[in-house]
């Protein structure tokens, strides 16, 4: 059998590739991220001999290695034996550098899945080969559909405890592409692995002839990125972070005098799209029309910038926009809306009930807004929407939101930074939930 592949692969030299790893409990995730970092010679010699000398107190026999260590940073992980917290590993092969995080397992924990999830290119979710696709499993897969996540690579891992058995590598191959097809997710690649002993994550495993798809290492270096193509292939989208003038410590070395005294410079992380000197653009809110006359990258002029580059823009008109406004390419900024319906992953113990207020934080701006209605709760056995009048901790659903100011908000399927939303606890300041918009205006 080969991979379940709806997406081709690309390669992509000396690129940077953003992944994560998630699954159920003791699925072998912090073992699979050591093994790779290991067999990718990632490790450095006095990290390995430190891992190598614990390993053998806690009983593996000399040459042998407890690959965990190489992620489970916390005390508390190391004592347990799980993963707590998002652990960031970097390591880079001959084609590519990579940004991993390390994501829990533990339902309470999913919160941080969602945390590693959020900017990755590709999500790896691990599923013990003599278990098969479980609750926890279809919550993760959940969260990479809700998160537009580009690429999915279902690992069967402990293939080796099973004997290498293609047949419960097919079972698991075919329930894998029944879940994905309910939850719409697209670049679905499954295959099976050993973190335990390395079968298909670096080298090809001759124990799994019957399996001819890439290695774990392979399917990596080769999956296109996400981010930047799409971005700069958008149109632009300038949150404003911080409006900067002479009297709020602009710097004066990089203007001359008489710049310097009249300058207002609107600085921001470019969330998609590219913008030049000379580009008209919309300011939202008030839908103000004017021409960009100036670019900073990093204190020094430039023609040009994209996505995600931060930047300081000038303007050829005085426009009255704060931090939480949008600057847009001309025509194109969305109008502002009052009301959403939303796919919210609930992150809080405090569960979501109708007519609760929260602050709900877009881009830069953060507005006062009230829950007007719970619409549903999925199912995470069946994976149907279900009538609820609440989400608790980790669940998943649909609610409608109401804003106390118009936000220009867009469906997070065309728009991931304009479509994102956090609600965000009046009182503590505590993320509730993070949802993403799935309705049209």
């Amino acid at each position: 059998m080969t991979a379940v592949e709806t997406g081709s692969l690309s390669t992509s030299k000396g690129t940077l590739f953003r992944f994560a790893t998630a699954g159920s409990v003791d699925d072998g995730k912090s073992t699979l991220v050591g093994r790779l970092l290991h067999d990718a010679k990632a490790i450095l010699a006095d990290q390995l001999e430190q891992v190598a000398s614990t390993s053998r107190q806690r009983g593996f026999a000399h040459g042998e290695f407890d690959f965990a260590l190489l992620t489970d940073g916390l005390r508390a992980e190391r004592e347990q034996g799980i993963t707590i917290d998002v652990a960031y590993r970097y390591f880079a092969t001959d084609r590519r550098s990579f940004i991993l995080a390390d994501c829990p397992g533990h339902v309470q924990y999913t919160r941080n899945m969602v945390t590693g999830s959020a900017t990755a290119d590709a999500v790896i979710v691990l599923v013990d080969a003599r278990k098969g696709i479980v609750e926890q499993t279809r919550r993760h897969l959940a969260v990479v559909s809700l998160l537009r996540v580009a690429h999915v690579i279902i690992a069967v891992n402990k293939i080796d405890l099973t004997g290498f058995d293609e047949n419960v590598y097919v079972a698991i191959e075919l329930e894998a592409a029944r879940v994905a097809e309910q939850l719409g997710l697209q670049g679905i690649h499954v295959l099976p692995v050993s973190a335990l002993e390395g079968d298909n994550i670096v080298d090809r495993s001759e124990r799994t002839p019957w399996y001819s798809g890439p290695t774990l290492i392979e399917l990596l270096e080769e999956l296109p990125r996400q981010d930047e193509a799409d971005a700069a292939a958008s149109a632009l989208r300038l949150p404003v972070q911080l409006v900067l003038r002479p009297q709020g410590g602009l710097s004066p070395e990089i203007l001359d005098a008489e710049q310097y005294r009249d300058y207002r410079g609107f600085a921001g992380r470019i969330a998609s799209g590219v913008v030049q000197v000379g580009d008209r653009v919309d300011v939202f809110p008030g839908g103000h029309e004017t021409t960009v006359t100036g670019i900073h990258v990093a204190g020094e002029p430039a023609d040009a910038a994209t996505a995600p580059q931060s930047v300081t823009l000038t303007l050829a008109d005085e426009i009255d926009a704060a931090r939480g406004a949008l600057i847009a390419a001309v025509g194109t900024a969305p109008a502002g809306r009052r009301e959403a319906v939303v796919e919210l992953f609930q992150l809080d113990a405090r569960p979501v009930v109708a007519g609760a207020k929260v602050l709900v934080k877009h881009g830069t701006a953060t507005v006062q807004a009230l829950v007007a209605e719970v619409l549903s709760r999925r199912d995470l056995e069946t994976l149907a929407h279900e009538d609820a009048p609440s989400l608790a901790a980790n669940e998943i659903g649909r609610v409608r939101l109401r804003f106390a100011a118009d936000l220009p908000i867009e469906p997070y399927a065309r728009d991931r930074s304009g479509g994102s939303l956090l609600l965000i606890h009046p009182a503590d300041g505590a993320t509730l939930a993070a949802a993403t918009v799935i309705d049209e205006p």
